[in-house]
């Protein structure tokens, strides 16, 4: 029988406020665009049709967890994701998610046809 190391409450409540963070649909909607690089605020704004006080909130609670970096050039904030493994992350979630939705795809597949081979068409052909 292994046994498990205890982790101390305080590692546990960083990795919930980390996943809390990623739990936003807006970040993940932002975290996307910057899929592609570095994007300034207004660009964001764009992307993801919101308003900039809802981008900017958003951004700042992603730079304070270490999500995000941001460079300034003139009047312009500019954002780019700090750690690309955070994709990493995402597109673990999402395998998941399209595999339970297959698998779910299946059973509904599968019973369509049982159903079939029952209906009084069927029966009487």
């Amino acid at each position: 029988m292994t046994l498990t190391k205890s982790v101390p409450p305080e590692v546990v409540q960083q990795v919930a406020e980390y996943f809390g963070i990623l739990s936003e649909p807006m970040r993940l909607r932002l975290l996307n665009s910057l899929r592609e690089g570095e994007k300034c605020v207004q660009e964001l704004v764009e992307t993801t049709a919101t308003s900039q006080a809802n981008v900017s909130k958003h951004l700042k609670v992603m730079l304070q967890a270490g999500i995000l970096s941001r460079r300034s050039q003139g009047t312009s904030a500019y954002y780019r994701v700090e750690d690309p493994l955070i994709y990493d992350l995402c597109n673990l979630v999402c395998d998941r998610l399209a595999a339970r939705i297959e698998q779910q795809a299946s059973h509904f597949r599968n019973f369509n046809l049982k159903a079939d081979s029952q209906s009084p068409a069927a029966i009487s052909s």
